[in-house]
């Protein structure tokens, strides 16, 4: 259940919609600071629903109950608190200052207390994703030989160094059940996604869509992984058969150049963002065949959500991301139902995309990488 923040916003919706009857969307609560001005931001939702992100102008992490219903803010060490994962114990990861120091943290069950996993001997420390034994991947940043991604045991405790590319630096984004790892990593020779095996041991680095850089953000417990890719015309989400292997382009929405995928569930649904025939980024749903073009669903238009991204979806299909409801950023709950009517378009995987869609969406995925570093 990862999480990511993909910093595209998108434009005018289209006019058709692409799914029927019993969705759902439901705005989150604000956390009642005086410095809401911010808006708030989900980043996962575990199995309850139990939705965590970051809430107000400074980063006030919080947890909700079952459904998204109610809002809590974490406790901090010092400072601003990033909550960036929730495992089906309520168990939060993130970071937290001290004062000097970002330190990466985990909390107790429903996000209850809050422990400094340590470090690896740097003071920039976070913690990115968490699975339901607590083992937990983050990264540290170390000084000049950079920014190393680890994996720590059960319980959050005995970290283990993944290490980092050889002229850069590595930040992981998703666990699973097995503590199989994904990230990527960052250095001169571009952006190569990385995955281990069961527990850390052991790193490859994922194939590409015949293009030289890819990401990888999301695993579930089969270890099929989600992300991007370029394709040397262009960038496309993709997925991977078990255990990384393989990759499959899910290509785009109907008339659009690029994609992105951000989070999978054990289903093998896909959530993420892409382009559509007149250069605007919608979010859209991997189900049922294709595509759901997210954005224009019925029940968003009717209430009035604009510019929606979404960062993570659970097992049941309920999906959290953030978007624009009337003037401030909004973190929502977006569900669907056992017998809502599923129309997907076809997957349009174009020959030859617009260069400039292709720069417009390698543009935020770098964005991304520098909201990971600084934020989780």
């Amino acid at each position: 259940m990862k999480n990511l923040h993909v910093i595209i916003l998108a434009g005018a919706l289209l006019s058709t919609p692409a799914a029927y009857a019993d969705w759902s969307i439901v705005a989150l609560e604000r956390l009642d600071k005086g410095d809401n001005t911010g808006g708030n931001i989900a980043n996962a939702i575990n199995d309850l629903g139990q939705v965590v992100g970051n809430s107000g102008f400074f980063d006030n992490g919080f947890i909700t109950g079952p459904n998204g219903v109610g809002m809590t803010e974490l406790g901090t060490f010092w400072g601003e608190t990033t909550a960036n994962d929730i495992n089906n114990s309520g168990q939060v990861v993130g970071s937290s200052y001290t004062g000097s120091q970002l330190r990466a943290y985990i909390t107790g069950p429903d996000g209850v207390g809050m422990t400094d996993l340590g470090s690896l001997g740097g003071y920039v420390n976070g913690a990115t994703a968490v699975n339901d034994s607590a083992q937990t991947a983050g990264y540290t940043y170390i000084g000049t030989p950079g920014t190393h991604a680890f994996v720590t045991g059960p319980n959050g405790v005995n970290m283990i160094d993944l290490g980092k590319s050889s002229d850069g630096d590595s930040y992981p984004t998703s666990i699973n059940e097995a503590g199989q790892v994904i990230g990527n990593y960052y250095g001169n020779s571009g952006t190569h996604a990385f995955m281990t095996g069961p527990n850390g041991i052991d790193i490859t680095e994922l194939d590409t869509l015949g293009g030289k850089t890819n990401f990888a953000y999301s695993i579930n417990d089969s270890g099929q992984i989600v992300g991007s890719s370029s394709t040397g015309n262009g960038s496309h989400a993709f997925i991977t058969g078990p255990n990384g292997a393989g990759m499959t382009d899910l290509g785009t929405l109907s008339g659009g150049g690029s994609s992105s995928a951000t989070s999978i569930n054990n289903l093998g649904e896909v959530i993420g963002l892409a382009s559509t025939a007149n250069g605007d980024y919608h979010a859209f749903l991997y189900s049922h065949g294709g595509m759901t073009d997210l954005s224009v669903l019925d029940v968003v238009i009717a209430t009035g959500w604009t510019d929606i991204q979404v960062t993570d979806i659970n097992n049941n299909g309920q999906i959290v991301g953030y978007g624009t409801d009337g003037y401030y950023t909004q973190a929502f709950l977006l569900s669907y139902t056992p017998d809502t009517i599923f129309d997907p378009q076809p997957i349009f995987i174009p020959q030859i995309p617009e260069p400039s869609t292709y720069l417009m969406l390698l543009a935020g995925l770098g964005l991304l990488g520098l909201r990971k570093y600084k934020a989780a």
